[in-house]
């Protein structure tokens, strides 16, 4: 097969250039792809970096030129200062580098040169710079990259985030020598949406027939949408806005999630603020239309990290090099810095909290950032807790974050709003031997670390939707103290929960990854239907999917769900029948 990645940052081949897990992700599945001696290509943005990578690698400069007008029609609510439509002059032209079996096309313009340092727009960018169009220039740029150089190749092109390629699926669905996968990275809200007139405009440009939806959201309690922005979970927007994960999963021919939690997750957000409105929304009938394409490819840890031996490094000398006490217990987070996703202010506020108490512990704190980190909070923590605490934000060699894992006892991931979905990370550092403490997410429960005492890894801390969750960091806190207590109390126990940690961790290769997804991608290359959901239906209670199922599984599942119409259509529905509906209904 011909397996085209492409994404906003594919740069996991050079950590000078990392900016976040996707890019570690894409990186070594398609070297799986092409250790099974499948064709990979890998389509991403240059972010004005040219000159670095010609420094280090041989770079290819192609013959391919595309000038072009993107035509941006402009929310006038949102970008107050600037006409209804505006047009970005674009001259974009592609590099190679061949490395380990995968060809590398780098897109460069004007546009998607800007911001090499940090890659992404800011938030702040929004309705003041055009750079907030930066993604959108990639997504039309790559549709027609991927037409002019592939030309009617046929491919299986593989796009991650759908934020970062809505365009893409609609854009190639009329062509049969595409196959498209949308992978779900990362857990945006799934109702997010984008202005419709500026991806209306954008069809006309990509010459793409599909139809925009127009299926009104109805009206809902104000408090209600109020409430739902601040758990990170829904947004309301205007009538005139598009639901970009609906463009995405109607138009794909498969939707791949990268862990087993994340999917069910995504189809009915149980257990959240956000499930009982997301039953109401156009959206649910969009998720469960289109619950044949979902999949878990899965993710992984690296070849590279799962090789090294963590008993070759020298933890006096890495915690002493920080100014560390290597005899006492050691806690380790390393994530990008992003404070809401990853719990980061909860987190340092935890840290502050035992630290000033007097626990004897070290904290090993990475929250990367380009540009530092700008919460002057985090710096006055370090200070206060000099000897105790290291802060970093620089990106560094994987063998010195992999020094720092092996140095450590515990690993800390706090992560919110359940937007992580494998989070390679925490699975590298428990890799090493670092009893995990983490929250409940459904993304990340195949680490185990929220299962009973017999399989469980590590500690749980509960799921937050809060911006500002003194709950989260009162459990931090506390099982913080734990963790000590039993590191310095019950070593015979630490060892157990260390070595389950780490073999569990270590069942995650990409080589299982690579079988999982190309597995998928051979059943849609020999053009094989994808069988019906029904073991998702059972689990989320979508009875008008269950007709042909097995009466008694059906009879269970509403017995599950509460569903006493359902249950009496299948199953006698007597008094003891009647008081586990109820206490199932009770419970949820």
């Amino acid at each position: 097969m011909h397996i085209i990645e492409t994404y906003f940052e594919c740069c996991g081949f050079d950590h000078t250039f990392l900016q976040g897990g996707t890019s570690v992700y894409l990186w070594n599945l398609s070297r799986a792809f092409a250790a099974r001696g499948h064709r990979v290509s890998i389509v991403t943005p240059a972010h004005g970096r040219l000159d670095d990578l010609r420094a280090r690698y041989d770079v290819e400069d192609l013959p391919y030129e595309d000038t072009y007008t993107l035509p941006l029609v402009l929310d006038p609510k949102i970008w107050r200062d600037f006409p209804a439509e505006t047009g970005i002059e674009l001259r974009t032209t592609a590099h190679r580098i061949r490395l380990d079996g995968v060809d590398l096309y780098f897109l460069s313009n004007d546009c998607l040169d800007r911001l090499p340092t940090t890659f992404y727009p800011p938030y702040s960018a929004k309705g003041r710079d055009l750079v907030f169009f930066k993604p959108l220039v990639f997504q039309a740029d790559s549709v027609r990259f991927l037409r002019g150089w592939f030309g009617e190749e046929r491919a299986v092109v593989h796009a991650h985030e759908p934020y970062y390629h809505y365009l893409l699926p609609a854009a190639l669905r009329d062509d049969p020598t595409k196959m498209v996968v949308s992978t779900v990275q990362s857990n945006m809200p799934v109702a997010k949406k984008v202005y419709g007139p500026e991806v209306r405009r954008l069809f006309e440009l990509l010459d793409v027939k599909a139809e925009l939806p127009d299926v009104p959201e109805g009206t809902y309690p104000a408090a209600v949408l109020q409430y739902q922005q601040l758990t990170h979970l829904h947004y309301a927007y205007p009538p005139d806005h598009v639901a970009l994960y609906e463009l995405t999963a109607e138009h794909s021919d498969l939707i791949d999630f990268l862990s087993p939690g994340q999917l069910d997750f995504y189809a009915s957000f149980r257990d959240t603020p956000f499930a009982e409105l997301f039953e109401r929304l156009p959206m649910a009938d969009v998720v469960r239309r289109n619950a044949h394409k979902m999949f878990v490819g899965g993710c992984a840890i690296s070849d590279e990290w799962l090789a090294m031996d963590p008993a070759e490094v020298d933890r006096a000398d890495v915690l002493g090099g920080i100014g560390l006490d290597p005899a006492l217990p050691t806690f380790f987070h390393n994530a990008r810095y992003a404070v809401h996703h990853k719990g980061q202010v909860e987190l340092v506020r935890a840290v502050d909290r035992v630290l000033s108490a007097g626990l004897a512990a070290n904290f090993v704190l990475r929250c990367i950032a380009g540009e530092g980190i700008d919460d002057p909070y985090f710096h006055e923590v370090a200070r206060r807790h000099a000897g105790r605490l290291h802060l970093e934000w620089e990106r560094v060699d994987e063998r010195r974050v992999f020094a720092y894992a092996a140095s450590s006892d515990f690993c800390v991931f706090p992560s919110k709003f359940e937007m992580d979905t494998f989070l390679i990370a925490q699975g590298e550092a428990m890799a090493c031997g670092a009893v995990p403490i983490a929250t409940a997410q459904e993304g990340m429960a195949h680490f185990r670390h929220a299962d009973g005492p017999s399989t469980g890894t590590g500690f749980a801390v509960n799921r937050s939707f809060a911006e500002d969750d003194e709950l989260l960091v009162s459990a931090l806190a506390d099982r913080f103290r734990a963790a000590v207590t039993l590191w310095s109390e019950d070593p015979a126990r630490y060892r157990e929960l260390s070595e389950r940690a780490s073999a569990v961790a270590r069942e995650f290769t990409w080589e299982r990854c690579a079988d999982l997804h190309l597995a998928a991608f051979g059943r849609l290359w020999r053009g094989e239907s994808a069988a019906a959901a029904l073991q998702l239906a059972l689990r989320h209670g979508w009875f008008e999917q269950l007709q042909d199922a097995d009466s008694a599984a059906v009879a269970e599942a509403a017995l599950a769900h509460g569903a006493v119409d359902v249950y009496a259509r299948h199953a006698p529905l007597d008094s003891d029948a009647a008081r586990r509906i109820f206490a199932a209904s009770w419970q949820r």
